[in-house]
């Protein structure tokens, strides 16, 4: 029941941060297409998606980081967060990203004359001014990078409360920064410029929040090579992911920006950034399901199971009516908000993409399953797959139906993503009736759910010494089929993983041992 409560509790803070931004958002976009005119704001509606778009330089670190600390939480000594190495995993990590950052600034400035001159119809009145936007933004990209690092170490730390504080914040000032930019100059450099401040406070400020909440992470400043490759393996196929699945959502703008205008982009883009809001929901749900999924998965499967119906359940039950009210009320409701010509252009984008957010919304819940139950390559297959079939399918939409076309592309790859998803994690999902304590059980569902996916590599060698695998352990470890038969079915507990490697019922009772319970032979 706590848990359950703390659940709900990291929920609505993750939704308060997300939904802050989007009344802001409302209230903030109609002066700003008045006060810069459709081009202008078409090239901001571009400034927002590339700088979201930059946190691919992370090269899925981030969401790595987040996972090992949290495991490193959990499996460290008493004695405290230093002698277990996280600070220089720590350390190298953010370097990595600062590192990868400064190279995608690098690129992107020596790319951005192209981006405004040739790859999109800019009016040749705006090239420089679109140009000078372009070098802000390449700017910011160091920025948010290291953002995402800072980030994922106070989501292991489960500070949701400040973090949610200062998500919220530079949600708002990403619409009224501009907004003020705007009014006081009417460039739109000094517009973009904005952005990358706002980007600079934020990184300053999960900075402070790291040494104020987790100072002993930060108090060996030590980089250490020698995590570079394991890192970088963890984070592999989260990288595919991060690099294909922005792509797949913003390059709809980019091709409605190649082939139609500027303007056009304004008025797929604005009905786009309004609906897409209501993501607030799975967004806030997922990151939270996220670290009580891959706990559930080793302690308690039926748990899982539980957490993933429910979570589910309160995604639909919320979103449907929120979709039925937009699909009714887009024409008026955008006609009353921005004016009958936005309405009259982007009214159908808004009702199609309201339908595809909804489907997208509830594929957030396996796809939170997989990556907890260490299987980020299904989601990084699947657009892979996915990303080639696309591109040629929403140009020929584009081709032929202009904007609405953009837009029923993106809900026929959302919807086909959600259907293979599901199937992915129906799949991976264990049996239910599983006691308490199991892992996994060696049998048939090992191919579905291995083992050793659950147990990171990086997060046993971090373990103190007498908890890390001993090596009959990790032969125990190996796939299904090289167990004895004898063995198949045999439910593996926590404490055998962490233990001598022996069977459960031959490991004596350590009371000397920090946190293992002599009396009932189990490590907590």
């Amino acid at each position: 029941m706590i848990e359950n409560r703390r659940i709900a509790r990291n929920a609505i803070w993750n939704l308060l941060s997300l939904a802050a931004p989007m009344l802001v958002a409302l209230i903030a976009i109609p002066p700003l297409i008045r006060t810069l005119g459709p081009d202008r704001f078409g090239i901001l509606t571009l400034a927002w998606m590339l700088i979201g778009y930059c946190s691919l330089f992370d090269l899925g670190l981030g969401r790595a980081l987040t996972k090992l600390v949290s495991e490193g939480f959990g499996a460290r000594r008493p004695t405290g967060v230093r002698s277990s190495g996280l600070p220089s995993l720590v350390w190298t990590a953010l370097v990595m990203m600062l590192v990868f950052g400064c190279v995608g600034s690098l690129i992107f400035t020596a790319t951005s004359g192209l981006l405004a001159k040739s790859a999109f119809k800019i009016p040749f009145a705006l090239q420089a001014e679109t140009v000078a936007s372009l070098h802000w933004i390449a700017a910011a990209i160091p920025l948010v990078t290291l953002t995402a690092g800072l980030r994922g170490i106070l989501e292991a730390n489960q500070s949701f409360g400040p973090l949610s504080v200062v998500r919220a914040m530079t949600g708002v000032l990403t619409f009224a920064g501009p907004l003020l930019a705007a009014g006081v100059s009417g460039s739109l450099s000094d517009v973009v410029l904005t952005l990358a401040l706002i980007r600079l406070f934020t990184a300053a400020a999960y900075l402070i929040l790291c040494a104020v909440l987790t100072p002993a992470l930060l108090s060996s400043r030590h980089v250490n090579f020698r995590e570079v490759g394991p890192l970088l393996r963890f984070g592999g196929w989260l990288t595919v992911s991060n690099l294909i699945s922005p792509l797949m959502v913003s390059i709809d703008r980019f091709l409605i920006g190649v082939f139609l205008s500027v303007t056009s982009v304004a008025y797929y883009a604005t009905p786009y950034e309004v609906v897409t809001k209501l993501q607030v929901v799975p967004a806030a749900l997922a990151g939270v399901l996220f670290p009580a999924f891959g706990t559930a998965l080793v302690n308690d499967t039926a748990r899982a199971r539980r957490l993933y119906t429910r979570g589910l359940a309160v995604i639909l039950a919320l979103l449907l009516p929120l979709t039925a009210i937009l699909v009714v009320f887009a024409r008026p409701g955008l006609s009353l908000w921005l004016g009958e010509d936005f309405a009259s252009h982007g009214y159908r984008v808004l009702q199609l993409l309201a339908v595809g957010v909804m489907i997208n919304a509830a594929a957030s819940m396996p796809a939170s399953l997989l990556h907890a139950a260490g299987r980020p390559d299904v989601t990084a297959k699947l657009h892979m797959i996915e990303l080639p079939m696309y591109i040629p399918l929403v140009c020929w939409l584009i081709h032929v139906l202009g904007i609405e076309g953009a837009a029923v592309a993106w809900v026929v790859r959302v919807t086909v993503d959600a259907a293979l998803l599901f199937y992915m994690a129906g799949r991976a999902m264990p049996a239910p009736g599983r006691g308490q304590g199991e892992a996994v059980n060696a049998g048939p569902a090992a191919g579905r759910l291995p083992v050793d996916s659950l147990v990171p590599r990086m997060a046993i060698e971090r373990a103190p010494s007498d908890m890390r695998l001993t090596q009959p352990a990790k032969t125990s470890l190996s796939p299904w089929k090289t167990w004895p038969a004898s063995h198949r079915g045999v439910p593996i507990k926590r404490h055998m993983i962490y233990g001598s490697g022996q069977d459960p019922r031959e490991v004596p009772a350590r009371g000397s041992s920090p946190g293992w319970n002599a009396g009932k032979g189990d490590f907590r």
